[in-house]
């Protein structure tokens, strides 16, 4: 795969998160499905204010969060180059399908969205970075250091030229996939599951180590 065609897949995937935060945002009432620096923040607050319902479920996410990562990052691996990550894209595919399942079951969304966020931790395992460019991911903060960084580094002839833009591209595309995002999670599901059925499909023959 050329990296042109990899970054355009990344930023679909991270569009595809951005769907999938708004909509918890939306249910959760203020929360996160993968934007942890601002659970994190939360939790802090509710802490020290005794809100110990809000401590909870931003703690809840952040673990679940932790532990996707850990499992999909786990999948990569023992999955390997040639089919991990489409092995990561069908957990992040039944992530999303489950929880779509446990809202219609009538659970609670403080319940049926710890699933959302296990799966979006899970997600960033499923490409490799391009490059100093992280494609794919459901968090943007350091991607939009890494455009000022790379912006100064360009200036000084230390970085290609136009690379910052890629990393802006990606925030891009996430906060697109947040303002479109409200109205189904079929959307991220079907982009997923677009996904998996591409990396199957290419079955590559040989890894190049």
């Amino acid at each position: 795969m050329t990296p042109t065609p990899q970054l355009s897949l990344g930023l679909l995937l991270t569009a595809a998160a951005g769907f999938a935060d708004a909509i918890g945002f939306i249910e959760l009432g203020g929360h996160y499905t993968s934007f942890m620096s601002g659970n994190t923040t939360q939790l802090g607050d509710a802490l020290a204010h005794g809100g110990w319902s809000i401590a909870a479920t931003a703690a809840s996410l952040v673990l679940l969060f932790v532990i996707g990562s850990f499992i999909g990052s786990m999948l990569a691996l023992l999955a390997g180059a040639r089919w991990g990550s489409g092995a990561v894209t069908a957990l992040v595919l039944a992530s999303v399908l489950l929880t779509l399942a446990l809202a219609m079951l009538g659970f609670p969304a403080t319940q049926f969205m710890l699933v959302l966020a296990a799966g979006a931790g899970a997600q960033n395992a499923i490409l490799p970075a391009t490059g100093s460019v992280r494609l794919g991911t459901t968090f943007v903060t350091g991607t939009l250091f890494a455009a000022g960084q790379d912006f100064a580094r360009a200036l000084r002839g230390l970085a290609p030229p136009w690379r910052w833009l890629q990393h802006l591209l990606v925030w891009n595309s996430l906060m697109i996939g947040a303002m479109l995002g409200i109205n189904a999670l079929l959307v991220p599901a079907l982009v997923y599951l677009g996904f998996l059925i591409a990396f199957i499909a290419r079955r590559p023959a040989k890894v190049m180590a």
